[in-house]
């Protein structure tokens, strides 16, 4: 499997080859940086843990250079930080028991800037070898721009695709920020209560940033158990985890919608509801 950077990593924690490893995959996650699938992939992750007839996938798109970096780490150069986080990613892999692992390390400029055609390129070697059902990855309203760049070419990969083997399902998930603001009725929700040890081991490898100044382990679990407490405001808790998604498959399934205009339209059912209330409520 040629990837465009020599540098690229394709860690199978179970010593699997590479191609039956892949091609087991039922649901891939693709996140920008190390720790991203951990936060917004959890879903996937757990309905494949232990199951021998599902494999998660994880891509990691980015190099992790760019890392924001204190106490142990506060010295470390770019290069080191990349070493650092390529080794946190494959730890959680093999904690997850993901069916592969993938590092294609590239750096951010490249998935924002003008050769943004080779990590399609490397998207579409992926996808075609693995074959998921159902893919994670980040959510068009989220406020960090690599992770909107990265969904945006996860789209445009799909679309390039055969329509035979697109995935049944995509969805955009929840990192830099959340997706409490949609409307009820627009909102995916994934149970993820179970295996709350596992969250916190996911997370918990990712030294680099917990000690070095972002406590995304505290912050992310927080946020889940917040979605399913606040989710429904009449009913006690069923639930002790919910992440947030956005349905993204409808621009897979049909090319020609335009991608602003789709995303505004859950934007504008928001302002609706909030209108509407108002309105019932003042008369």
């Amino acid at each position: 499997m040629q990837l465009s950077m020599d540098s690229s990593m394709i860690f199978i924690p179970d010593g699997k080859p590479i191609e039956a490893a892949l091609m087991r995959t039922t649901h891939m996650g693709i996140g920008a940086h190390q720790d991203d699938l951990e936060i917004m992939a959890l879903a996937g992750i757990l309905a494949c843990f232990q199951q021998e007839d599902k494999w998660f996938c994880g891509v990691t798109v980015t190099d992790g250079r760019g890392s924001p970096r204190d106490g142990l780490y506060k010295e470390y150069s770019d290069e080191e930080m990349r070493v650092v986080r390529r080794s946190e990613q494959n730890k959680a892999a093999l904690i997850g028991e993901y069916g592969a692992q993938v590092q294609l390390d590239h750096p951010s400029s490249t998935v924002k800037g003008s050769h943004k055609d080779v990590v399609i390129s490397d998207l579409k070697i992926l996808l075609e070898a693995a074959k998921p059902e159902v893919i994670y990855t980040h959510n068009l309203a989220d406020k960090h721009d690599t992770h909107v760049a990265v969904a945006l070419r996860v789209i445009e990969t799909l679309r390039h695709l055969d329509p035979s083997i697109r995935p049944r399902k995509i969805f955009g998930c929840e990192v830099w920020r959340d997706l409490d603001w949609m409307a009820d009725k627009d909102k995916i929700t994934f149970d993820v209560s179970s295996h709350e040890n596992l969250h916190a081991a996911l997370l918990g490898v990712f030294d680099s940033q917990i000690s070095g100044g972002k406590r995304y382990d505290l912050a992310s679990m927080g946020r889940r158990r917040a979605n399913a407490t606040y989710f429904e405001s009449h009913g006690t808790d069923t639930l002790t985890g919910m992440i947030y998604g956005l349905d993204l498959t409808p621009l897979v399934s049909d090319d020609s919608l335009d991608i602003t205009t789709y995303i505004s339209s859950y934007i504008n059912n928001f302002q609706e509801d909030v209108a509407t209330r108002i309105a019932r409520l003042s008369a």
